[in-house]
């Protein structure tokens, strides 16, 4: 892999690369604060790309541009950094590590062929890593892993190790080792010296460096062997025969590719030890877009359509893997393209479906592609094509939102869509000024079209406009931006959509009789209302006899109760699970009309709420959380806290259980943050509306 090295001459201008074999897409995954956007930026300097590398805290990384990424001190967002190494084009993917963000990460992996999981060399392994490593395992996505920070003054490279392998399992080892200013090859026992910076020297290590890298090596080259494809390697090892390096590196680096195999790589990126490694190792290891079969498509009408393949001569299909909005140009669309070739100035179509629960109603339209450009960070660089395989920017494509596919107006073409997390924090959102109303909804509706995490919510109910946001800092970023697009808003409490219910039988007589100009209004009418179980609805029946309710005034009295239901009565909350019996009235062979059936009916129904009791009912959520067993007895005993019922529990994926349980809603409207607190961040959570319930007695209306 890395131990035969051939050093990068390559500028950081922008290229277009013809060739799908010529490009790597990596994203790079792992915790806040491990150092993925710092190992970014030293590969940039280190390739040329660009002359200094920035700083996360100072502000002045390329992928941090984010406003509010400069403020928090971390990404919050997808960033592209191309660099050029030994004639091949690496994307660098660099995507958050917060929770709040994993929308970002799964876009990341979304368009990239590998990942290396960055994990910091003081701080373990954390299970959200884990559990993103073990998602990329059931595709089969190649993975390394790099330790970072070794200047950290905890750093323990071999103790991080050791805790990568415990964590992720079989299949991960070292292939260098830290020794005094660098890294010790453990295939070729070579050391490679960053005394002096990147890139490093090439000699021979000190005797001392080799004596506890026995067992290490040996431990490696028994790895390749058990991956290599050829069996005989492990029986002529066993039986004392020396493997050439050749050979070892070629397997290693057939075993990376295939996803079985997991290199580990020391890194310091702020001396620079092993940014030599990273780029060899992702050149010589990684996949070309050739060896990954693009995602599944259908026609806009889901109709069946052949399977794709990297092929820049095939039909054009491409995906928007992230929307961002620029202040100069508008709309950006970062475009992974999976097949066939994006040129300028050609028409294109884009299509989304699939999405209408997140509030990206399914849309079709044809488009004109004016520029192309490759992104670094924020900074687009125009380029003449963008080949299958590889990755572009697109401005002033409007009705271009995240997770739209791009393809040809003769063949359009919808891409199965990638699995995005249920946003389930509701952060309820007001405009301070009705001039600001105006701007928020224009910012509202750019920010859901480009991030399938937040979906917006207009409560005709409770009045509210509810930004479903993935956490606190989600919440925060996305206030950000529609602050700085303009729009002054502020939060309040987030209000409950209750229900209203007769608690016991009622009688009610509506009476409308009005003179006016000439023209009367006459009705009455004479109703029964009793309560049904939940969940039973509206029904309304008809028992007039004699005809005292003319049959055509009939339905006009049921529409007017119908609509004093839907209004709700005294609290103002929509009554449910009723059956109204009309049993009498009188009617006027001239006044009387629908309308004023209508108000009559509408009356009866508010007066026999007079006479009765109304109960409120509250929403209640099926919820089914996600979690290691040690953390099952907290959240056990929050349930409770919450009003929750637990049904039941059930054994879950990756020998984690399953809670299923009902839970009011009120009690879940910080639920997202306060489970994430209880398990560490470990576990995640569902919820889908089960049915309402009578709120009990003495408990506070959740409004």
């Amino acid at each position: 892999m890395a131990d035969k090295q051939s050093r990068s001459t390559d500028t950081g201008a922008a290229v277009a690369v013809a060739d799908p074999a010529q490009v790597r897409n990596v994203v790079l995954v792992g915790p806040s604060g491990s150092g993925k956007t710092t190992l970014t930026e030293a590969l940039l300097a280190a390739s040329g790309t660009v002359q200094r590398a920035g700083s996360v805290v100072e502000g002045t990384t390329v992928c941090d541009h984010d406003p509010a990424a400069v403020r928090q001190q971390r990404s919050v967002g997808l960033s592209v950094a191309p660099v050029l190494h030994q004639g091949h084009k690496i994307n660098l993917i660099d995507t958050p590590g917060y929770a709040d963000f994993v929308g970002e990460l799964r876009a990341g992996l979304r368009a990239a062929d590998a990942a290396l999981f960055v994990v910091c060399a003081a701080e373990g392994v954390d299970a959200a890593t884990v559990a993103v490593w073990e998602e990329c395992a059931s595709v089969g996505m190649p993975r390394a892993v790099i330790v970072s920070r070794l200047d950290h003054h905890r750093a323990d490279a071999l103790a991080e190790i050791a805790a990568c392998q415990a964590a992720f399992g079989a299949g991960v080892l070292p292939l260098y080792l830290p020794a005094r200013d660098g890294l010790v090859g453990l295939i070729t026992q070579r050391y490679f010296d960053y005394s002096a910076g990147y890139p490093p020297r090439i000699g021979e290590p000190d005797p001392a460096d080799l004596a506890g890298l026995e067992e290490a090596r040996n431990e490696l080259i028994e790895g390749i062997i058990a991956e290599s494809e050829d069996e005989t390697l492990m029986e002529r090892y066993l039986g004392g025969e020396e493997i050439s390096e050749d050979t070892l590196i070629a397997d290693l680096e057939t075993a990376v590719a295939r996803g079985s195999f997991h290199p580990v790589i020391p890194v310091c990126a702020t001396s620079g030890i092993g940014l030599a490694e990273v780029l060899d190792g992702i050149v010589r290891a990684f996949p070309s877009p050739l060896e990954h079969t693009p995602p599944g498509v259908t026609t806009p009408d889901g109709g069946p359509h052949g399977d794709l393949t990297a092929d820049p001569e095939g039909p054009l299909a491409a995906e928007v893997v992230r929307t961002a909005a620029d202040s100069y140009v508008g709309r950006v669309s970062l475009v992974r393209v999976f097949s066939g070739t994006l040129r300028p100035e050609n028409a294109v179509h884009v299509s989304g479906h699939g999405l209408a629960e997140r509030g990206h109603e399914d849309h079709d339209a044809d488009e004109r592609v004016a520029h192309l450009y490759s992104p670094l960070g924020s900074s687009l660089r125009e380029v003449p094509y963008c080949v299958a395989g590889d990755l572009c920017a697109l401005t002033k494509v409007g009705s271009a939102e995240t997770g739209d596919t791009v393809s040809s107006p003769d063949d359009p073409l919808v891409m199965k869509p990638w699995r995005m997390p249920e946003p389930l924090l509701p952060v309820a959102i007001i405009a301070k000024t009705r001039s600001d109303e105006d701007t928020l909804s224009r910012n509202l509706s750019r920010l859901v079209a480009g991030d399938p995490t937040l979906r917006l919510d207009r409560n005709a109910e409770t009045g509210q406009l509810v930004l479903w946001c993935m956490g606190e800092a989600h919440a925060d970023v996305v206030l950000s931006r529609l602050r700085a697009g303009g729009a002054d808003v502020d939060t309040e409490p987030v209000r409950i959509s209750l229900r209203a219910t007769f608690s016991r039988p009622a009688r009610g007589h509506g009476r409308h009789v009005k003179q006016s100009g000439g023209h009367g209004q006459f009705a009455v009418c004479d109703i029964e209302v009793e309560p049904l179980p939940r969940g039973s609805g509206f029904e309304f029946v008809d028992k007039v006899v004699g005809g005292s309710v003319p049959h055509q005034f009939i339905p006009s009295v049921e529409k007017g109760v119908r609509a004093q239901l839907k209004r709700g009565l005294a609290d103002g909350h929509p009554v449910v699970d009723v059956r109204v019996t009309l049993v009498d009235g009188k009617a006027h062979s001239v006044d009387s009309s629908d309308a004023a059936f209508q108000t009559a009916g509408a009356l009866a129904l508010r007066e026999a709420a007079a006479a009765s009791r109304i109960a409120l009912l509250e929403p209640l959520d099926a919820v089914a959380i996600t979690l290691p067993d040690e953390h099952l007895g907290t959240v056990l005993g929050d349930l409770s806290s919450r009003r929750g019922r637990v049904l039941g529990t059930e054994s879950g994926e990756g020998g984690r259980t399953v809670i299923n349980a009902e839970v009011p809603a009120a009690e879940l409207l910080r639920y997202a943050i306060d489970l994430r607190s209880l398990t560490s961040g470990t576990a995640t959570f569902t919820r889908v509306h089960a049915r309402f319930e009578p709120l009990p007695e003495g408990a506070a209306v959740p409004m």
